[in-house]
């Protein structure tokens, strides 16, 4: 979160950026898998028509 606090200097945001993030963990761990791009990759492959 480092890299936002460059983009976001306010410190009263950082607590719900925090419960968000912690939020998103929670329900969609996928998100933070270390093979998230081979993850979206072959939803993106699925979701395409065939042709």
């Amino acid at each position: 979160m480092t890299d936002l606090s460059r983009v976001v200097d306010d410190p009263a945001v950082w607590a719900p950026i925090h419960r968000i993030a912690g939020t998103l963990v929670k329900t969609l761990p996928e998100l933070f898998a270390p093979d998230y791009d081979e993850w979206l990759e072959a939803a993106r492959q699925r979701l395409r028509p065939e042709g």
